[in-house]
């Protein structure tokens, strides 16, 4: 199997974990009464499951964790601030509606990352082609939604 089709592959179940993540702790939320705590809970899950992880696949990965610049550190507090909004928005507004809006986030915030290589990543021009590709995406989500 071609190492792409394995990245792509693995990609396409996290995304289908998203939808799912969202439905699961929203709908814990709801029964604690509390969405902070469910995303507290939420977080205490992953924290154990990327701990294992990280003992299963790094022999020694906790002296190479600190001295790096700040910013590298605020994916923490972005999954944060996912997994908090999502939890309480989405009873509010629907799974649907809530993920459809955290797609299109996705869609401008990774072409606003591949055009300009940020945070170190491998920089994609934005060609017409791709522009074109963005908006289908967006408008096929926008259709997908209505339904």
């Amino acid at each position: 199997m071609p190492e792409a089709f394995r990245h792509a592959a693995i990609m396409f179940t996290a995304g289908l974990g998203i939808p799912m993540l969202a439905a699961l702790n929203s709908a814990l939320g709801q029964r604690i009464g509390a969405p902070a705590a469910a995303a507290a809970v939420l977080f205490a899950v992953a924290f154990v499951c990327a701990f294992v992880a990280a003992l299963i696949t790094v022999p020694r990965p906790w002296p190479t964790i600190t001295g790096h610049p700040w910013h590298l550190y605020l994916g923490g507090t972005l999954v944060a601030f996912y997994v908090l909004s999502v939890t309480w928005i989405a009873p509010r507004f629907g799974v649907g509606n809530a993920v459809f809006f955290v797609l299109m986030g996705q869609l401008v915030s990774s072409a606003l990352i591949d055009t300009f290589g940020l945070f170190g990543a491998l920089a994609v021009p934005l060609s017409p082609g791709r522009i074109a590709g963005l908006v289908a995406m967006a408008v096929g989500l926008g259709l997908a939604l209505k339904g």
